[in-house]
């Protein structure tokens, strides 16, 4: 693999945010399924549900906080550079979503930040041929990494008894 880069900035509490060699580790993951082999550099900005739904709404017109927005870098003409863009990942969107889908937060983490860096990389899910390889590929990429296929229904958590 080229030399990586990754650059995580918190805008919200860490507690419950994996480390970023962890990011580190699940970007180079969907490099290399991507076949992506030149330098590359992301940046990662955790952040809150009132930062996510603001960027939400500013950048796709959707009023809510989302999981993860993908920014592809949009460099001029002959500048070359190893930036592929940035991810913004809402942290209580994330954990929120875990419980509801009976998944480690870890491993949805995994998922979320591979599914931005594909974003990154032109794959898209706009239509049901792109989605479905792309869906391949991140389960061929997360299975890489010991975890399990994120589009079959887990169980939710059992609720606390009363």
């Amino acid at each position: 693999m080229s030399k990586l880069d990754v650059a995580v900035g918190y805008a919200a509490p860490r507690k419950g945010v994996p480390a970023s060699a962890s990011f580190r580790r699940w970007i180079e993951a969907a490099l290399k399924g991507a076949r992506r082999r030149k330098a590359s550099e992301v940046s990662i900005r955790i952040v809150d549900i009132e930062e996510g739904q603001a960027l939400n709404l500013q950048y796709r017109g959707r009023d809510y906080a989302t999981n993860v927005l993908s920014f592809p870098v949009e460099l001029p003409p002959g500048v070359d550079l190893p930036l592929i863009g940035d991810l913004v990942i809402c942290a209580p969107v994330v954990a929120r979503e875990a419980a509801e889908q009976g998944k480690k937060p870890a491993d949805h983490w995994a998922h979320l930040t591979i599914h931005g860096t594909l974003h990154l990389l032109g794959y898209d899910h706009i239509d049901e041929a792109e989605a479905e390889a792309m869906e391949a590929l991140e389960t061929r990429i997360l299975a890489g990494l010991g975890i399990a296929d994120p589009y079959i229904e887990a169980s939710p958590a059992p609720s606390p008894a009363r």
